[in-house]
């Protein structure tokens, strides 16, 4: 039995899954809340004491929000400390694995059903035999690459989401001063994420109510959100346009970077919640205009993973590969 997790800021997902030679299969998957925890294992202790019967594990491996250095990180938006050699004396196991978060949703990018995708470009191609690039938005920002070397793939994880915001338009420098001022620099994750979304609420009502709130501005991602998609407030569609834009650009960036004729893979908690914004045009025209690069880009599929659970299968593909 594969033991594999999927720790995020916000909430953590565990789950037991039945080895198979191409995609694990899933025998029981657990959601927990991160922050009620003092550390991972406590989730999978948890995890184990729901089991009706001690499950023989062979395998572990666990997506963690952060960068992995010698099989140890410090989570990026938790107070945690993650250690696999500690998880495998803890729980007595024998392969334990830690992944960054979005190396291990990666590893499901190519086990993905068609019906866990959705095109927002290059509808109907399948899979290119080149490099895929994965860019996911949630309580933070991953990126990912996909290297295409003699017909697999090879997980190449990164940092990128706290690299530098590269604004475009006149609203978009003015966005990334108020994020100056409000945070010393101006990351694209202060942009791509749920609070990033709230960043851009916050700008775009300076000196303004919204419209939708019987007081002020909206408080959370998901009342910007959804003001922003029922097209109650104009502030609010105009901090979702922003988000949009910026999402298509950052990921035509790291298509450019990679030459990514694979695909390009929208993943992360945020995109499925606003895939009629992402679908209205503006994503794909960010991703696309990079003067003499459009023709490159255009031939490009890109796709948003609507499996809310792919990290966690991507650990799980990972840790099969050990058995």
């Amino acid at each position: 039995m594969i033991l594999a997790g999927d720790v995020g800021g916000t909430k953590t997902l565990i789950g037991l899954f039945e080895p198979d030679a191409r995609r694990p299969v899933a025998v029981d998957v657990r959601t927990f809340p991160t922050t009620q925890f003092p550390g991972l294992p406590a989730i999978i202790s948890a995890f184990l004491e729901q089991q009706p019967t001690r499950p023989t594990v062979t395998t572990a491996a666990f997506g963690v929000a952060g960068p992995v250095i010698n099989q140890s990180a410090k989570m990026t938006n938790v107070a945690w400390a993650v250690d696999a050699m500690e998880i495998g004396r803890q729980f007595n196991l024998a392969q334990v694995h830690l992944l960054n978060d979005l190396e291990a949703m990666a590893h499901s990018v190519p086990v993905l059903a068609a019906s866990e995708l959705k095109s927002l470009q290059g509808g109907g191609q399948t899979l290119l035999a080149g490099n895929i690039a994965l860019i996911a938005a949630g309580t933070g920002l991953g990126e990912a690459l996909l290297h295409h070397s003699n017909g697999s793939f090879l997980v190449i994880p990164s940092e990128g989401g706290h690299s530098d915001f590269a604004p475009r338009t006149d609203r978009e420098f003015a966005f990334a001063h108020f994020l100056r001022d409000q945070f010393g620099r101006a990351e694209i994750e202060h942009v791509l994420s749920g609070p990033g979304l709230l960043n851009l609420s916050n700008f775009t009502h300076i000196d303004s109510a919204c419209a939708a709130m019987a007081h002020g501005i909206p408080d959370t991602p998901a009342a910007v959100g959804a003001s922003a998609l029922a097209g109650t407030c104009p502030k609010c569609v105009e901090a979702m346009d922003l988000l949009v834009a910026a999402y298509g650009a950052a990921a035509g960036n790291l298509a450019l970077t990679a030459v990514t004729r694979g695909g390009v893979f929208v993943g992360g908690g945020v995109a499925p919640k606003i895939l009629p914004a992402l679908e209205n045009g503006k994503f794909i025209q960010a991703f696309n205009d990079k003067g003499p690069m459009r023709p490159l880009l255009e031939s490009i599929p890109v796709n948003v993973i609507l499996n809310p659970q792919a990290a966690l299968l991507g650990a799980a593909v990972s840790a099969n590969r050990a058995l």
